[in-house]
Order: structure tokens, then C-alpha cells, then sequence
């Protein structure tokens, strides 16, 4: 017996065919519960960006960093998101107590953060200082008095955590 083309394709169609249907309910259902979970978790976790060169102090501190502008204090070299704007020879070598690079870097970054919300006013004027813990006080003094000059009249600093025997 000869059939016709679309006695063939019928015939490949039904032969191709599978009996499985997936539920795909519960699959979805389990996708839905496991992306909650891993949004949940993540927000409970803050992180400053770290450098290999910062050993930050420990501090029994419980509160969480916030999202600010931070400025990277090394033993070498003072850092402004990934830009070097001062070396420490330099900064320690002069008498005067404002970093004018720093300044000028904090200034431009302020410029960049547009406050459109007044609540969030606060938040501009927010700024973190991760400095490396052998870093000297007149060196912490000089970047303080830099981001005061600066406008920056909320300054944290950032430690890292003590572990809990």
C-alpha cells in the first residue's frame, strides 16, 4: 500500500511522539522557592571592595556598611574607587593637612552623585575610609580633614568584623 505525503508526515509525526508530559507546575513552583532563598540570603551580606595591600583593624562593631564612597588608604598609596590619587610619601612629606588631590577627586565624585530625593541629601554626604591598620594617625588625620574640607561630614570607618569564640 502507497501513502501519501501527508499519510507520511502524520505517520513520522505520531512515531516522533512521546507519551512523557512534564508538569511543569512544580518545577517552576521549586525555580520560584530557590530564587527566593538566594535573593533573601544575598541581602543579608554587605561587602566593602577590599584591597591585598588593606589589613583593616577588628572591631566588635554589629552594624553593616552602608553604600558610600570609600577611600582606600594603603601603606603606600591613597585610592579613590580605582583611581591612585596620591602616593603616602607625598602626602606625609607635606605640611599642609588638606590632600589637595583627594580633595579634588572627592569633589568630582560629589558632582557625579546627583541627590534628587531630599531624604537622600544625608546619604551624598556619606563617605567610608577602609585604611590599612598600620597606617599612622597623622596620615588618617590628613584624609579625615581632606574629606571634611570636601563636604563629606558623615565619615565611616571600615574594620573587619571580630570572629566570636
Amino acid at each position: 500500500m502507497k501513502l501519501t505525503p501527508l499519510q507520511k508526515r502524520a505517520a513520522r509525526k505520531d512515531r516522533n511522539q512521546s507519551g512523557l508530559d512534564m508538569n511543569l507546575v512544580s518545577l517552576i513552583d521549586v525555580f520560584t522557592i530557590l530564587i527566593f532563598f538566594l535573593l533573601s540570603n544575598s541581602a543579608e551580606v554587605e561587602l566593602l571592595p577590599s584591597h591585598k595591600s588593606v589589613q583593616l583593624p577588628e572591631s566588635s562593631a554589629e552594624q553593616s556598611p552602608r553604600d558610600t564612597l570609600v577611600v582606600l588608604v594603603s601603606g603606600t598609596e591613597i585610592i579613590v574607587g580605582n583611581r591612585v590619587v596620591a602616593q603616602v610619601a607625598d602626602v606625609m612629606a607635606s605640611a599642609n593637612d588638606v590632600i589637595v588631590p583627594l580633595k579634588a577627586e572627592l569633589e568630582q565624585q560629589k558632582a557625579q552623585r546627583q541627590v534628587v530625593r531630599t531624604e537622600n541629601a544625608a546619604k551624598a554626604q556619606a563617605i567610608t575610609i577602609m585604611g590599612d591598620k598600620a597606617i599612622p594617625y597623622q596620615l588618617l588625620r590628613k584624609v579625615m580633614v581632606t574629606c571634611a574640607q570636601a563636604s563629606f561630614s558623615d565619615v565611616s570607618f571600615a574594620v573587619r568584623q571580630k570572629e566570636s569564640t
